[in-house]
């Protein structure tokens, strides 16, 4: 198959309003679960509360532990025009996350500009700290695709992530078409949340409440974390025909040491991704490990299509691909490395580290839906038809997936 010219069309379907959830449900983990397993092509309506009914006793859950920054500012021009500045990734003098959220002083972002013709002159506004006060000044630079960079500026020694959370608010899908309230704070956020860096939650971690973590726990199925910041071009709408002339996002992926320990300590789990912004990561954590061991160039970045374009890369086995990314974190005296993907994830993609996911119901014609009819096949379709007539909620705030070999 080639890749680049499968039609995104041949992943479309029809999703009624009245299917989308604007609004989460009242408990985490009482959303519905719709469990799937391959090899019996059977389907299992359930709740989320028993997700751990289905899982075998050689699996191992690894979760993503990004947590949502309050990227979306509402500021106003000296004339008073509303104008939104949607923070999706720093640029200067860093475009490392935690580098960037800890600048103080200014920083450079791009930037998604809501009523951008009216922010012609630098913008400022004050964030308040309690009784304390800052002003930071926002100003509109070189235009970007369809974003612009912004530059912040401010005086006073609070970092960006400091003054970001107190002013800006919770990020929310741009289909769900309300203003984010209180509930959204934490709702839109996993329990689990940890490092600071996405601007779209990951969604199929939603579902996990305090007490199904313990449950879990108290189970002793292994799991754990690995860190992707989700950046808001996961909702970017495929626009061209082919798939090939679709420009894949960019997201950096922190890669920890013990992550990688007890990967090989488990490599005979089967690991279950919790969602696919873990997918992307674990599929991505395996190229890296290969470009390593092989010696390509620039091996902690993962480009759009060449795990597809790489027939060593593809042949690298997983042990070897992971021992590569521990040895260079060992050699290096490095506890944890940034790295960054574009991987695209499409049908014939054969996963090397996955084998099931938790994952929400997503999008037509979106790069996530391409991923998991990578993994299901065409039976992506019955699925769907299955949610859609037995009244599941769809997106961010919808009902979940497990999908098994």
């Amino acid at each position: 198959m080639n890749q680049k010219e499968i039609r995104i069309e041949d992943y479309n379907y029809e999703l009624p309003n009245e299917r989308i959830a604007f609004f989460p449900k009242d408990i985490r983990d009482t959303s519905k679960l719709l469990v799937y397993k391959k090899l019996a092509r059977q389907i299992t309506d359930s709740t989320f509360d028993h997700l751990t009914d289905f899982l075998a006793p050689d699996t191992m859950l690894v979760f993503n532990d990004s947590r949502v920054i309050h990227a979306r500012l509402l500021v106003q021009n000296p004339t008073g025009a509303s104008i939104e500045i949607f923070c999706l990734e720093p640029t200067l003098p860093t475009s490392e996350l935690t580098q960037a959220l800890a600048q103080t002083g200014n920083v450079t972002w791009k930037c998604f500009v809501g009523n951008a013709k009216r922010f012609k002159k630098p913008v400022s506004f004050n964030v308040s700290f309690g009784e304390k006060e800052i002003e930071v000044t926002a100003e509109k630079g070189e235009q970007v695709e369809n974003a612009f960079y912004v530059h912040f500026s401010w005086k006073e020694p609070v970092t960006f992530a400091e003054w970001v959370e107190a002013y800006g608010k919770m990020p929310l899908p741009p289909y769900i078409k309300r203003t984010a309230e209180k509930t959204d704070e934490f709702r839109y956020q996993t329990v689990y949340a940890h490092h600071d860096g996405s601007v779209a939650a990951p969604t199929a971690g939603l579902h996990f409440s305090e007490s199904l973590m313990q449950k879990i726990k108290d189970l002793d199925i292994p799991h754990e974390y690995v860190t992707l910041h989700v950046g808001a071009g996961t909702f970017k709408p495929v626009t061209a025909d082919c798939i090939g002339e679709h420009f894949m996002h960019d997201e950096q992926i922190v890669i920890h040491r013990n992550l990688i320990e007890n990967l090989i300590k488990n490599i005979d789990k089967k690991i279950i991704a919790v969602g696919t912004t873990v997918t992307r990561s674990l599929e991505s954590i395996f190229i890296i490990g290969a470009k390593l061991r092989l010696g390509i160039s620039n091996p902690l970045h993962v480009e759009q299509w060449e795990y597809y374009e790489n027939e060593a890369i593809r042949s690298t086995s997983v042990m070897d691909s992971l021992q590569a990314v521990l040895d260079f974190l060992e050699k290096n005296e490095m506890e944890y490395v940034t790295g960054s993907t574009q991987l695209m994830i499409v049908p014939s993609y054969e996963f090397k580290m996955m084998k099931g996911i938790v994952t929400n119901f997503h999008q037509p014609k979106s790069t996530l839906l391409l991923l998991i009819s990578a993994y299901l096949g065409d039976e992506w379709h019955t699925i769907y038809d299955h949610a859609l007539n037995s009244e599941y909620r769809f997106l961010s705030y919808g009902d979940a997936n497990l999908y098994l070999p």
